[in-house]
């Protein structure tokens, strides 16, 4: 399983897209572009909140194979020592309906996670914040 250890700094960004580029197997390339969203999406909020201000910790990325609910799919995870946060369970579903100037800020971020992956998970293991997040083959969507 490869992975990445980066610092949680936002200039780190560009060194994760390649890691994903290098490493996403070949049967999962169409789904790169979700990948590098979803990516940019938790990655963005784990180097902005996780640590208290002046504090730069680390982040742990890995991508794997899987097989889950009967589906061959790729996962791309997420690892932390940062404060203990589940963003599936903070966010509400946005009002898509409301205009932009009405809709309060944030939560699309994680509306956006949901409708282009098959599942996502959160656990806090050894003082770990744990965000797993998993891609169906398209032709299994």
């Amino acid at each position: 399983m490869p992975q990445l250890h980066v610092p949680a700094r936002l200039e780190q960004l560009a060194a994760v897209n390649s890691f994903l580029k290098d490493n996403i197997p070949e049967k999962f390339l169409p789904l790169l572009l979700n990948l590098e969203l979803v990516t940019e999406e938790l990655l963005v909020n784990v180097f902005s909140y996780a640590y208290p201000e002046g504090v730069t910790g680390n982040a742990e990325i890995a991508l794997k194979e899987i097989f889950f609910d009967g589906r061959e799919m790729l996962c791309f995870s997420v690892k932390d020592a940062g404060e203990p946060f589940n963003p599936f369970a903070e966010a509400a579903t946005p009002d898509l309906s409301l205009d932009t100037e009405s809709r309060p800020i944030g939560g699309l971020g994680i509306y956006l996670i949901r409708s282009v992956t098959t599942h996502q998970a959160y656990s806090r293991e050894e003082g770990l914040n744990c965000i797993d997040v998993y891609f169906a083959l398209p032709e299994e969507e």
